[in-house]
């Protein structure tokens, strides 16, 4: 009778490394962070809610990941035990969001959910990133970090056809809480088999660009706040379309098939992106990776201003979810580079919480400004796009500096 308890674990350990961080993103961001995205519009048919509210629980959730960012230093987990309750956390909220519609709850849920996607991004860059190093793999770090695109894609399609099906936003809420529980399961190796890499090991640039010569704050063990404020410019940028863009589209075509798309394209585009960085990587730097990324995603943001119809809405959602997952990853591991490996957990979690500060400050000058004065979406998409584009200074600057060293 105690074989078969035993058996499980041992069959879990055998999910490849980059399987099982593939899957904790998944979970913690395709659907802790994400899933909100396309039950959007079905809350606004089954349970009223307006496009304001909507920015209400999408800052919510940001507000969440924010503390969450901040408390991990203040925690001093393992990267493991923060991992683990991440996505406990995250399937148990998302669950909730399903029972009731109350709407202090719904804060809530939101709140907790976006806590621990900062967790969970954290803890799973930390445990690959490292690991995948030491192994001589950093080349496959782009298949951990396409989860975030994979679930992304999974919530969009899984809701689509829910909607197709004439299923409530509640049951969605059910269904994703179901599939974040199976997503655990499989990321769950990542802990039990969790051992610290070697410290010199993972001075070894977590790129798979060609290898440089090594700048001088590499290793310096000091917080590089220009690659901190241009994190914080990335975060308002993107979620703005990465927040309303199935909303947007139902204002044109109230048809779920069609509407829906959207959300499933930015996914699928975040997925594969990740994999193409990888090929980039043999020819460019992270930092001009990141570069070309923030250049695509302001052309991206900017391009519904001019042109409103459904197929700018698809192009946006190709330009901002291409690009999305290829500027998170290029930016932890220039981190990890830029300012070594004694201080790359507090640079890592300093941008995090820069980023989630911009993307809380997007949907709630969305929202002031909406209910205020009835702005459209257009103000803050050309705000966001010229944030964007300012976030370039600290980056060129860095890259100039490197190429002279």
């Amino acid at each position: 009778m105690k074989a078969i308890p035993q058996a499980a674990p041992r069959a879990l350990d055998r999910v490849p490394l980059t399987i099982a961080g593939l899957l904790a993103l998944a979970v913690g961001m395709g659907i802790g962070r994400f899933a909100f995205t396309p039950i959007l519009p079905i809350m606004q048919a089954d349970a009223g809610l307006s496009l304001t509210q909507g920015g209400w629980l999408a800052s919510a959730n940001y507000l969440g990941y924010l503390v969450g960012a901040l408390t991990i230093t203040r925690l001093n987990w393992p990267s493991a035990r923060l991992l683990r309750w991440g996505l406990w956390l995250v399937v148990v909220t998302t669950a909730l969001m399903g029972f009731g519609a109350n709407w202090s709850a719904w804060l809530l849920w939101r709140f907790l959910a976006g806590m621990a996607s900062a967790w969970v991004m954290v803890s799973t860059a930390s445990l690959c990133i490292a690991r995948l190093a030491v192994d001589g793999q950093s080349r496959k770090s782009g298949i951990v970090f396409s989860g975030v695109g994979c679930g992304i894609a999974f919530a969009g399609l899984a809701c689509m056809a829910l909607a197709v099906l004439k299923q409530s936003s509640a049951h969605m809420w059910l269904w994703m809480g179901a599939a974040s529980l199976l997503g655990l399961i499989g990321a769950s190796t990542l802990w039990r088999t969790a051992a610290p890499a070697p410290a010199t090991a993972t001075r070894k640039p977590p790129s798979a660009g060609p290898v440089r010569a090594a700048p001088a704050p590499v290793g310096s063990g000091r917080l590089h706040w220009g690659l901190i404020l241009c994190y914080g410019f990335f975060g308002f940028g993107y979620i703005l379309p990465a927040t309303f863009l199935p909303a947007q589209a139902r204002l044109l075509i109230p048809d779920p098939l069609i509407f829906g798309l959207t959300w499933p394209v930015f996914g699928f585009a975040a997925a594969v992106s990740t994999l193409i960085t990888g090929r980039l990587g043999q020819t460019f730097s992270q930092m001009q990776i990141w570069i070309g990324g923030e250049i695509v995603m302001a052309a991206g943001v900017f391009l519904p201003v001019v042109w409103n119809g459904l197929p700018a809405l698809i192009i946006a959602a190709i330009c901002v979810g291409g690009t999305i997952l290829s500027i998170t990853a290029a930016g932890l591991q220039e981190a990890q580079i830029v300012v070594g490996p004694a201080a790359a957990q507090k640079q890592m979690a300093a941008m995090t919480a820069s980023f989630a500060l911009g993307q809380l400050v997007g949907p709630l000058l969305f929202s002031s400004l909406n209910t205020l004065f009835g702005a459209s979406l257009d103000f803050a998409l050309v705000l966001g796009a010229a944030l964007l584009v300012l976030g370039l200074w600290p980056l060129l600057r860095l890259q100039k500096k490197l190429d002279g060293a």
